[in-house]
């Protein structure tokens, strides 16, 4: 009897060792969010101009960025909104909080169009999205507006997918996520370190999003970098210690600019190399 059948279930049981991204020292973790005002983000809000922040959407409250409608009246007029950095991004891991009162809804967006080129009433940029959900729901699920991804080789159909976190019933609870992106290759979602969801490929395509430039939605295209994007979907919530960890660098072991989190190559980052 052959060997190879057992040998494959026994790998495949193995745990997915962590991530040596999680042994980066704080040092090396580039602060998106100074903690003070918004400088360095761009907002956009369906039906409004890109850096138009009506009402004061988005706004700084206690050290972290804070989504308010309390300006708004009565009617929300479908102003869904994002705040995005001002730098778009290919090999990285973000980390941050979020605080959610109520079964409410919020996001993140990676690899998303840039901000400059969504046009005034598009609801939903092309991007990839990582779901904050409370209320005794899962979070840091995935939902895709104009993208599409797969699973294990597959297209997913769905617009949204749940990931494998607990569901989370405390009413304002910080919330530490990561999302690990390496460009085309594959996403990772993780709550507090912990592997909740993965895919790959992801790609332009798919419906959702409207009010786009045509000309931006060639469906196929492969989404390799893009901008990050905090999601104001009509409710309350906050966002703080927001931090970025570059993947791209020297994979030189032996040159000083190495480091073992290091997973995409850029030779021009090595000390040796900027002789």
């Amino acid at each position: 009897m052959s060997l190879l059948p057992l040998l494959l279930t026994v790998l495949l049981m193995q745990p997915t060792p962590p991530p040596a991204w999680r042994e980066a020292p704080a040092a090396e973790w580039r602060v998106l969010f100074n903690g003070r005002d918004l400088d360095g983000w761009v907002v956009k809000l369906a039906h409004h101009e890109v850096g138009d922040n009506f009402a004061d959407t988005f706004r700084v409250e206690d050290g972290a960025i804070a989504v308010r409608y309390d300006r708004y009246g009565a009617d929300f007029g479908a102003r869904f909104g994002h705040l995005f950095y001002k730098s778009p991004f290919s090999y990285y891991v973000l980390a941050l909080e979020y605080r959610i009162r109520g079964a409410l809804n919020s996001g993140v967006m990676i690899h998303s169009q840039a901000p400059s080129s969504i046009l005034k009433n598009q609801d939903w940029p092309i991007s990839v999205e990582a779901q904050f959900l409370a209320g005794n729901q899962t979070t840091m699920n995935v939902c895709t507006p104009g993208t599409e991804i797969f699973m294990k080789g597959a297209m997913v159909k769905a617009h949204c997918t749940n990931a494998a976190s607990r569901r989370y019933v405390e009413d304002g609870a910080w919330v530490s996520v990561q999302v690990e992106v390496l460009g085309h290759e594959r996403v990772r979602h993780y709550v507090d370190g912990q592997l909740v969801l993965e895919y790959e490929t992801p790609q332009i395509g798919g419906g959702v999003a409207t009010g786009f430039d045509p000309r931006l939605k060639v469906d196929g295209t492969p989404l390799a970098s893009g901008y990050i994007g905090l999601q104001a979907e009509s409710q309350p919530v906050e966002f703080r210690n927001i931090r970025l960890l570059e993947l791209t660098g020297c994979l030189d072991r032996g040159d000083a600019a190495w480091r073992p989190y290091f997973v995409h190559r850029d030779d021009t980052r090595c000390t040796r190399g900027a002789r």
